[in-house]
């Protein structure tokens, strides 16, 4: 049962980099002293969130990212860590008034950036601030592969964190930043699809949220392959949330048997557990 120790960091988010930058450094330090092998941070922590946290049109500071970026991949680089960085990227060329992309980094162990990827699909606020990316791709930490997909397209989407686990993803990462408007009804439902985006593919998928006073519409959660929540955040709390998750659980067996493969027992065993004997089910 190889187990892998993951980490969210439910953070205060402002309009001011300084600020995000300092708060970024204190989790990386907190996870790091934790045990921590994968970090991941919210959606856009270090410029703020261009929807009601930093102004949607405000210049995208490539020079002061570039330097964030590499800092905190040296950081993780000395604690053995990876991470999962919410960011913002620049057009290519930077052009005056071009949207960057909402982003989230591929910190390696060793202090690589691995990779990035580009949120896909954008709510209406999203749009006027951010220019959408295409595609998924996978990565592999510590002998585990990971996809990830940021916010509204992961809640609303199933085909996205479907197309992670097409490529063989375990397991999913999820920035997200839900936390500035009174929408409170919204918190069921945002568990609820993030409870389904791992049940519907027998993954686990690992949700991190900032932290509003005001107003926060979703916990950071880990949510196990059957479904189940591993661990999660209390509202309105700046907390780092740590658990350890088996990754021999996340077999990707509804997703194997919904598109044909031979994954009739992993299926059944997800299922049923215990509770359902192999003859049952195979009758012949």
């Amino acid at each position: 049962m190889p187990k892998l120790k993951i980490g969210l960091a439910q953070t205060h988010q402002t309009s001011s980099m300084d600020e995000n930058a300092a708060t970024i450094a204190r989790f990386v330090a907190q996870a790091g002293a934790a045990g921590v092998q994968i970090l991941c941070f919210p959606e856009a922590q270090t410029a703020g969130y261009r929807v009601d946290i930093a102004p949607a049109a405000a210049p995208v500071q490539q020079a002061r990212l570039d330097a964030l970026h590499a800092e905190t991949a040296r950081s993780c680089g000395a604690l053995g860590m990876a991470c999962i960085l919410g960011t913002e990227t620049p057009l290519p060329g930077n052009p005056p008034g071009g949207k960057p992309y909402n982003s989230a980094l591929v910190i390696s162990p060793w202090g690589e950036i691995l990779g990035v990827h580009h949120k896909t699909r954008l709510t209406p606020l999203d749009a006027l601030a951010y220019t959408p990316g295409h595609g998924f791709a996978i990565y592999e930490l510590f002998g585990v592969k990971i996809g990830i997909v940021i916010c509204y397209e992961g809640f609303r989407f199933a085909h996205t964190t479907r197309d992670c686990v097409r490529q063989g993803a375990q397991l999913v990462f999820h920035p997200q930043n839900n936390t500035t408007r009174p929408n409170d009804w919204k918190i069921l439902v945002h568990h609820a699809m993030a409870v389904t985006r791992a049940a519907e593919n027998t993954i686990w998928f690992a949700s991190c949220n900032v932290c509003h006073p005001d107003h926060q519409n979703c916990r950071s959660l880990i949510i196990a392959p059957d479904g189940r929540i591993h661990a999660q955040s209390e509202l309105k709390r700046e907390q780092l949330v740590v658990a350890e998750i088996d990754t021999d659980l996340a077999t990707r067996a509804m997703y194997k048997f919904d598109v044909g493969e031979d994954a009739t027992d992993e299926c059944a065993q997800m299922l049923f557990a215990a509770t359902v004997k192999k003859a049952e089910y195979h009758r012949g």
